[in-house]
């Protein structure tokens, strides 16, 4: 019983999501499934982002977060159009959730719309939101086995950013072996080796993402 009631849940959720695609697809706006563990650096690398290409690009961030709002208060200098979905225990976004929240931005006037996750490597992978990709976010800190664990991110995400590597001395993080799993797992897959707060590798991170844009893919 168990088995069954999870295959309903992931066939409403991909009928959702696949209307959600549809829709992006017809509004031409750039999706962005961002994924990762707590802390490793999601929002932060939106306000670099932002911060760096919001005057080229018309963005707008869906904020998924079990119970504050303490990320999008962290956005809201940018003023741009920002909807926060709190999943009050929740581990991860559906394409229900999504799907409700669109009628709020106005997406004839958006090149990106960026979806922060619930922080977890888990739950989100398994949900297809509707979105163009799934961006994986990982860092130094956690450790380099997260893409053999982890498998299902690593293998449908786009890109991968590795961030905190000015903290790889002061970590036991092998940054050879993570390579080696991560292209056993998705070979070829773009990866950014990053510091958000230093701002290493995120020239060609903004060079990548620009070329994302809905209609250049």
């Amino acid at each position: 019983m168990e088995i069954k009631i999870m295959k309903n849940i992931l066939d409403r959720n991909q009928n959702r999501a696949n209307e959600v695609r549809s829709l992006m697809t017809e509004k031409n706006v750039t999706m962005v499934n961002i994924i990762s563990s707590p802390g490793a650096g999601k929002t932060t690398l939106l306000e670099r982002t932002l911060e760096e290409l919001g005057d080229r690009f018309r963005i707008g961030v869906i904020e998924g977060d079990i119970t504050t709002d303490r990320d999008a208060q962290r956005l809201k200098r940018f003023d741009i159009p920002i909807v926060m979905i709190n999943t009050e225990g929740g581990c991860h976004l559906d394409s229900h959730s999504i799907s409700k929240v669109l009628d709020l931005f106005e997406l004839d006037n958006l090149d990106f719309l960026f979806v922060e996750n619930v922080g977890n490597l888990i739950c989100p992978s398994q949900f297809d939101l509707g979105e163009t990709f799934k961006l994986a976010v990982v860092s130094t800190t956690e450790g380099d086995d997260k893409p053999a664990k982890y498998p299902m991110l690593f293998r449908e995400a786009k890109a991968v950013l590795l961030n905190k590597i000015d903290l790889m001395p002061y970590t036991n993080f092998n940054i050879e072996n993570f390579r080696s799993d991560l292209g056993k797992i998705n070979a070829g897959v773009p990866l950014f080796e990053t510091s958000f707060t230093r701002g290493d590798g995120l020239k060609d991170w903004f060079g990548w993402i620009s070329r994302q844009v809905s209609g250049s893919l």
